[in-house]
């Protein structure tokens, strides 16, 4: 039997993560460069010899062992954090599996090496004072700011992804509610609580959308529109943020992401309940939560240090 391409081999694997999965097109396309990236290292190395069919000069896939592997994690192991590390071989261990389950490999070479242990990096966050700082020095101008601001009471308040936000179309909005319809990773829908200031600010943005450019309350066109009245993107929210916070003088590096550890930070500080913070970010396991109550128990330790009369 003729061995398919390994280009083949992952162009098909990539279209069964949109359709089946459900996967964005970013996380898609990360799986692409992860596994390009490894079949590259394999042609590029001695064994490549070894590895390739004579039938049609490809990678054969049957002849990539634990050991090729191991060998490409080395590799890796001199130029790249543990975070990536797990992310690249979680890729293959993924592209395995279903070429095992469609019968083009005999098994999974990836499935018995371990992940690498990560470092628990404590995610970023702003103060509250320094957060309320931000959205208040936000001017509501013109449309364009008040698109601004609507972003960004709306990401604070609900503690959304960014790609989760440009994602909402006006009819996901409920304001009677006080409710946002979100779809998250893996096309999972997920409703989340939005509070009265993010709601008022969406309201004046889309009222001054109506007044101003006739744009009508249309539930199935996108909330936020960028300049050409088109679905805002990811990237451009993030470009946006950063003359934000250049214009505000934060000195911290803030991301939209921080943003989402800054509202999980702030809502366990305030006695909310890791389970109902899980579920609010969307996040498939509690130990993903879990990474921001060590901001939360270090502040609680210099509390009871400053409190305590008998330390």
């Amino acid at each position: 039997m003729k061995a398919r391409p390994v280009e083949d081999l992952i162009r098909i694997f990539i279209e069964s993560l949109g359709t089946e999965k459900g996967f964005s097109d970013n996380t898609c396309r990360g799986y692409r460069n992860d596994l390009e990236e490894f079949f590259n290292f394999l042609t590029a190395s001695r064994m490549e010899g070894k590895k390739r069919s004579r039938a049609n000069g490809s990678i054969a896939i049957d002849l990539v062992d634990t050991l090729t592997i191991r060998s490409y994690l080395s590799y890796l192991h001199k130029r790249n954090k543990k975070s990536t590390i797990a992310r690249k071989l979680s890729a293959l261990r993924s592209f395995f599996k279903y070429l095992v389950r469609r019968g083009i490999a005999r098994n999974n070479p990836a499935e018995s090496i371990l992940t690498p242990k990560q470092e628990q990096a404590i995610p970023a966050y702003l103060p509250v004072d320094e957060m309320f700082r931000l959205l208040d020095s936000i001017p509501i101008n013109t449309i364009l700011d008040a698109r601004n601001r609507a972003i960004f009471e709306t990401l604070y308040s609900c503690g959304i992804r960014v790609s989760e936000l440009v994602g909402l179309d006006t009819g996901d909005v409920d304001s009677g509610q006080g409710q946002i319809r979100v779809l998250g990773k893996g096309r999972k829908e997920r409703i989340v609580p939005v509070g009265k200031k993010a709601l008022g600010a969406i309201a004046n943005y889309r009222q001054d959308l109506k007044r101003e450019c006739g744009i009508s309350e249309n539930l199935a066109s996108p909330l936020f529109l960028n300049k050409n009245k088109g679905r805002l993107s990811a990237r451009s929210v993030a470009r946006i943020l950063d003359k934000l916070v250049a214009a505000c003088g934060l000195l911290t590096p803030v991301s939209p992401h921080t943003l989402r550890h800054t509202f999980a930070t702030h809502m366990l500080d305030a006695g909310t309940d890791l389970r109902v913070v899980q579920e609010l970010l969307g996040h498939k396991s509690l130990s993903t939560t879990q990474k921001y109550t060590h901001v939360s128990i270090d502040r609680l330790m210099q509390t009871y240090d400053k409190a305590h009369p008998r330390k």
